[in-house]
């Protein structure tokens, strides 16, 4: 095989955009034995519009777990989320407010919502995506779910997808029951490399011959962790990067360029409306003034003697008449 299809292990190559040419290089003989690829796809706003967790936070909300105040929060959050991506800070304090929602919840509670969470989620699928995760499983390409979301979502998702597995953030149980603390890394940034690597030490995955799929900057620690990285709905410094080291872009979310057709169409029939108020009224001063140079007209025209004694009082007209 060209060295082309041979990227070094954990080194992201120049050339990684196409894809393509990265699928016929999964599960080729090497001379060190059998070498197997992944393919890791974040969930929100790459493998599906939007957030995940707005779907979750619905189900939460029906259930009487949080305030209508918090979801209308979260609606707004995951409308910015769409728009501009994530940051550290948010992320966080996502993971935070989960961990205290969560305490003491039963576990079989919060798997009680998932018909409510799948309902959502499925419908936002990108069929583009789905396809490609698909098209790796057939080339003899393992397919994962790589989320700061749940363990459980990351599963239940991954089962229903017939993907071949999950990776998300572990929370601890006890007895059933969430504690709200972590039971291992956040599975961000960083986080998400960890969970790579362990599953590719335990898989025998080459790292180096998979892909990973993502939209955030906060992604490229996991990006440049493999050989074949693809961005998808970049955010503005991830599309950046993307471009500098020629990596493969996908745009699939439409939100953003709906929103400015819909802005362009609501200042152009603003516009319209302001000129149709500005020829109204010149046409109504138009008119006054018509009106007026008319009965401006008339009276002139009137002889003098009838508008004399059309002016004067009826009293005094008839006095003089006497």
């Amino acid at each position: 095989m060209p060295d082309r299809m041979q990227p070094r292990p954990g080194v992201s190559q120049p050339r990684a955009g196409k894809a393509a040419d990265g699928l016929l290089a999964a599960g080729q003989p090497s001379a060190n034995g059998y070498r197997r690829a992944a393919a890791f796809f974040d969930l929100d706003k790459t493998l599906m519009a939007g957030s995940s967790g707005i779907f979750f936070a619905r189900a939460a909300y029906e259930t009487g777990m949080i305030s209508r105040g918090r979801l209308a929060r979260d609606a707004y959050e995951n409308l910015r989320f769409r728009l501009l991506g994530s940051t550290d800070q948010r992320a966080d304090d996502v993971r935070r407010r989960v961990g205290r929602m969560i305490a003491g919840a039963r576990v079989r509670d919060l798997q009680r919502l998932s018909p409510r969470v799948l309902a959502g989620v499925l419908p936002r699928l990108y069929p583009q995506m789905l396809a490609r995760a698909y098209a790796h499983q057939d080339a003899g390409v393992r397919v994962y779910i790589i989320t700061a979301a749940s363990q459980e979502m990351a599963d239940l998702l991954a089962h229903v997808l017939a993907f071949d597995g999950g990776l998300g953030s572990r929370s601890e149980i006890v007895d059933g029951c969430y504690t709200g603390r972590p039971a291992g890394p956040f599975n961000y940034r960083e986080g998400k490399v960890i969970s790579m690597r362990e599953l590719a030490e335990r898989q025998g995955i080459d790292l180096g011959l998979s892909f990973a799929y993502s939209d955030s900057a906060s992604d490229l620690p996991m990006l440049r962790a493999v050989g074949y990285p693809v961005v998808v709905n970049p955010d503005a410094e991830l599309r950046r990067i993307a471009a500098e080291q020629g990596w493969e872009v996908l745009h699939l979310d439409r939100l953003g360029q709906r929103l400015k057709v819909l802005a362009a169409l609501g200042a152009g029939m603003a516009l319209a409306s302001l000129g149709k108020a500005v020829r109204e009224r010149g046409s109504a001063a138009a008119g006054g003034s018509r009106a007026a140079g008319a009965g401006a007209r008339a009276l002139q025209s009137r002889p003098p003697g009838r508008w004399a004694r059309s002016a004067r009082p009826r009293g005094a007209r008839r006095g003089a008449d006497r």
